[in-house]
């Protein structure tokens, strides 16, 4: 019907009326593109209209159901992209996947005659749990690495406080030992082994079991060897990827949920994506900036921090967490050494 009507191929009468031409040159136009297509199917069609005055109407009935179809589609394409990423530890095809529909949603926003600006949900939806991409031991191994690093160089912190989140950590027992690691910093206070394990014990990480005694004996077990910034950085991919599927399968379920209006999940749509543009900007580097300390700022911190560390007597009861001299301090691997049967992997 749109090729007849771009041919300038009348399809009203002088009266008013459909011409017969007009419906066997559109059966025949459709059997190009579609096989079985008969003119007894477009008569059957013609009986079952029950207005033809409301084809308005029905036309955004079909794009209502076409607007839920496609975001259910690229949301989909997204989690896949996801998925795979996750595995092969790429960020590539999960960006390129995540600003897709973007563009999509922008249009049917258009079409549907809405303006394509996010929209919070108003109440947090009753769908499952977003399933994150299963996280492999390389990808814990390097948050272990980092955290030993951290602790084990005194200038490590520097070079990731300004864009790496304890949230970006998988492992949430690594993020929250970041965490105090970052308030160790944020006070001007010295990182090493006894100052990250007494602000792990203040923030009562072992006392919750959120910590166990083997998991941070592990991770304060020695100095780790590596960059900081090379370890950081992988950590924030597998972040972003992680966002990336949990956006995925929010708009999934948006989507899925027929009794959305388009204007409403386009707008959610694209407010489920302001997790991963978030944590996409850190990693770009395209975050807001944050000034450093001033020489003052850095003093001022010091000395709270110094009149806070005197503690009393009455206050010392905690037996402090040891490690068993009979092991030994846990060997830490060098990052720069190459291992059997895995490939040496290089900053990109």
């Amino acid at each position: 019907m749109r090729t007849l009507s771009a041919r300038d191929r009348p399809s009203h009468g002088a009266d008013g009326s459909v011409p017969l031409s007009w419906v066997t040159d559109t059966v025949h136009e459709a059997g190009h593109h579609a096989r079985g297509l008969s003119a007894s199917y477009a008569h059957t069609l013609i009986a079952t209209c029950p207005r033809p005055q409301n084809a308005p109407v029905y036309g955004r009935m079909v794009l209502e159901g076409s607007i839920h179809r496609t975001v259910t589609e690229h949301a989909v394409r997204l989690e896949d992209a996801a998925r795979i990423d996750a595995e092969q530890h790429q960020v590539d095809s999960v960006l390129h996947y995540a600003d897709v529909p973007a563009g999509v949603l922008g249009g049917l926003a258009r079409r549907w005659g809405t303006e394509p600006r996010p929209v919070p949900p108003p109440k947090a939806p009753a769908v499952a749990k977003p399933s994150a991409p299963p996280v492999g031991p390389e990808q814990t191994e390097d948050e272990r690495f980092l955290l030993a690093v951290l602790v084990g160089q005194p200038a490590a912190m520097a070079e990731v406080y300004d864009w790496l989140r304890p949230d970006d950590f998988a492992d949430v027992g690594h993020g929250q030992i970041y965490r105090c690691l970052g308030a160790l910093h944020h006070r001007g206070e010295p990182i090493d082994e006894v100052t990250a394990l007494w602000e792990v014990q203040r923030h009562g990480l072992l006392a919750n079991g959120t910590l166990s005694r083997e998991h941070v004996e592990t991770l304060f077990g020695g100095p780790g060897a590596g960059s900081a910034e090379w370890l950081g950085d992988q950590v924030i991919r597998s972040s972003v990827v992680r966002a990336a599927t949990g956006a995925a399968t929010a708009i999934r379920a948006l989507a899925e949920e027929k009794a959305l209006a388009p204007g409403r999940l386009i707008g959610q749509a694209l407010h489920a994506f302001g997790p991963l543009d978030e944590v996409r900007a850190r990693w770009n580097g395209t975050g807001p900036p944050q000034a450093p300390p001033t020489e003052a700022e850095h003093a001022a911190r010091a000395t709270a921090a110094l009149a806070r560390s005197p503690t009393p007597a009455a206050n010392r009861s905690t037996t402090p967490l040891r490690r068993e001299t009979a092991a030994g301090p846990q060997p830490r691997r060098d990052l720069n050494a190459a291992e059997p049967n895995r490939p040496t992997r290089s900053p990109s």
